[in-house]
């Protein structure tokens, strides 16, 4: 099955990008930090998976390669593309359930409250995308926890999402210079998130991996 194929294919390529995250600026590099989740994104179109699903995989990648640049400017046209991916997720998850976790309210309220004392302070100019990109990936995460029980992959994907952006937050905030063992674990939890996600939304055999 191509799908699958490609599914594969975008792991195993996005894995082989680990030795370049902290690589300079190039070409080459941005393609194959873009290429994994736009595969992922290929793959559920050709699955038939949402609309949404395949929206939110398509702004991802072009988030991807926006951050895979230098510049204040590109780094907050990186975080508009993911702050519309995850609407998308928001929007299609919604439709997938008919009630909130309010356990899973309360855990990220908590979490985004904790970011105005050890993250807002230090993000300058980029205070308020910062805050509402926060606002955006927790209503993301609480539209995940909220799906039925059988969700099960997309919940560890959301999860692994906002782990993922946490630690971006931390490197580019709040460290002085990028380390790399930070830089590899923002990517494989931000590549394994996106696939758990389509394996786990996309309501057709793509499940059965």
């Amino acid at each position: 099955m191509l799908a699958t194929a490609l599914i594969f294919g975008a792991v195993g390529l996005g894995l082989s990008y680990l030795p370049r995250v902290d690589a300079a600026e190039s070409l080459l590099r941005s393609l194959h930090k873009t290429l994994p989740v736009a595969m992922l994104a290929l793959s559920a179109l050709i699955a038939g998976a949402p609309l949404w699903l395949v929206a939110a995989l398509v702004a991802s990648a072009l988030g991807d390669w926006a951050l895979s640049r230098a510049g204040d400017r590109l780094f907050l046209v990186g975080m508009l593309a993911f702050a519309v991916a995850h609407l998308w997720y928001v929007i299609g998850m919604a439709g997938l359930t008919a009630t909130v976790s309010i356990p899973a309210l309360v855990l990220v309220g908590v979490l985004l409250l904790s970011t105005e004392v050890w993250l807002s302070p230090h993000t300058g100019v980029f205070k308020q995308p910062v805050r509402a990109y926060v606002l955006i990936i927790g209503a993301m995460a609480v539209a995940a926890f909220s799906l039925p029980a059988g969700f099960v992959l997309a919940k560890a994907g959301a999860a692994l999402f906002v782990l993922s952006d946490l630690l971006i937050a931390i490197e580019k905030f709040r460290l002085q210079q990028p380390r790399k063992a930070i830089s590899a674990s923002i990517w494989l939890t931000y590549l394994a998130a996106q696939a758990l996600l389509l394996i786990g939304l996309a309501g057709t055999p793509i499940q059965t991996l």
